[in-house]
């Protein structure tokens, strides 16, 4: 479109808006002449802006308004949430838009879990794209009470003895998982693939050239079924989130006096209230037709059935686990792990991790071996 100068675009302005003269004042085409012969353009503009907003006749030719383009002060923004720290997942809302949590709050549990499933439809997020599963994290300073230098299985017999072995080593977990189909047999249900690696490191061992002294690996497939919302009222406030369907192997891939493995299928089932959560998984193992058993009597130690509460008290994650059998609570094992960001202001960041444990199983190669250990590092990728 061809640009008109700003001296014509101005004279030209009374003829453009002939078509509004009812809502010009009395005399105002006589002074809309007088403001076309103004010869400064800030003026002109000034002058039309007095015409036509107040009805006023212009002042006279050459006198120039009192600060034609005066802003009016500018009013401080309005708070959209009360002032002090937001407490997890509160979502204050102004202008029918949702407000974020303040930065280092986490979201309400009901949201994670539901985002981190994917449970409703809002929440899917397509296939194969790989994620984080359980935390992956570096424990570089993992101290142990009872460091098993000597494994033993009754079909396997006595390891090899590793007197040099320290208690203070390393522990490290890489834990991933993609979705391979979405709305699978029942609406929004989903089949996960998940890998999950973990190991104990000697790396302050330079003496024994810092070997790795376990690595176990596990690849397990995860059907995942959200409950109606219909259905998952319960009492007290509580809401059942999920049910999971699993199918599970984990060894440690050394041979001999080493090897350990097994095989299970699980089910499990999820509830949440406020910023708690519990999740409950019931373990089967199966057995191999040829009873080549690496680690018989594995559930009697380290158990068939694990109770797990998540906690999301800000910017904190906290998780209790429990594991034990459900006919003999004698063994089994206790978990705490803890994390915080390292910047408050990043959540999603580099975390504090601590870990506590206490029981059987902390490694395949532990499963009938009682021990406590405290783990202090970073949670590699938010969970």
């Amino acid at each position: 479109m061809k640009r008109t100068a700003p001296g014509r675009a101005a004279a030209a302005l009374p003829a453009l808006l002939c078509g509004a003269t009812l809502l010009w004042p009395p005399g105002a085409h006589a002074a809309a002449a007088d403001c076309a012969a103004l010869a400064e353009d800030a003026q002109r503009l000034a002058c039309y802006d007095a015409l036509f907003r107040a009805g006023t006749a212009p002042p006279a030719a050459g006198v120039a308004p009192a600060q034609p383009f005066e802003r009016a002060p500018e009013r401080a923004p309005e708070r959209t949430q009360p002032p002090g720290p937001v407490e997890p997942g509160s979502m204050p809302v102004s202008g029918g838009a949702p407000t974020p949590p303040a930065a280092g709050t986490g979201l309400a549990l009901s949201e994670a879990m539901s985002q981190y499933w994917e449970l409703t439809p809002a929440d899917k997020r397509g296939t194969f794209v790989v994620r984080t599963y359980l935390p992956t994290y570096l424990l570089p300073l993992h101290v142990t009470s009872s460091l098993n230098r000597q494994p033993f299985s009754p079909t396997r017999g006595l390891a090899p003895a590793r007197p040099g072995y320290r208690s203070l080593e390393a522990k490290l977990r890489i834990s991933l998982r993609a979705k391979i189909a979405e709305g699978l047999l029942l609406p929004d249900a989903d089949l996960w693939f998940a890998y999950t690696q973990r190991s104990l490191w000697q790396v302050w061992n330079r003496a024994e050239s810092s070997p790795f002294r376990n690595t176990d690996y596990e690849p397990e497939a995860i059907y995942v079924v959200p409950v109606p919302q219909a259905l998952g009222e319960l009492p007290g406030g509580w809401r059942w989130r999920m049910v999971q369907l699993g199918l599970a192997h984990q060894s440690n891939g050394q041979g001999d006096a080493l090897s350990r493995s097994w095989n299970r299928v699980y089910f499990g089932t999820a509830a949440e209230r406020d910023g708690l959560g519990l999740q409950l998984r019931l373990n089967h193992r199966l057995q191999s037709d040829s009873g080549d058993d690496d680690n018989p009597g594995l559930t009697r130690y380290i158990g068939n059935a694990e109770l797990t509460a998540n906690w999301l008290p800000g910017a904190h994650t906290v998780q209790v686990g429990w594991r034990t059998h459900l006919t003999d609570f004698r063994r089994g094992s206790l978990q705490l792990d803890w994390t915080y960001p390292v910047r408050r202001d990043n959540p999603q960041g580099l975390r504090w991790y601590v870990q506590l444990f206490t029981g059987y199983g902390e490694t395949l190669l532990d499963y009938n071996h009682r021990q406590t250990s405290l783990g202090v590092g970073v949670a590699l990728f938010n969970f």
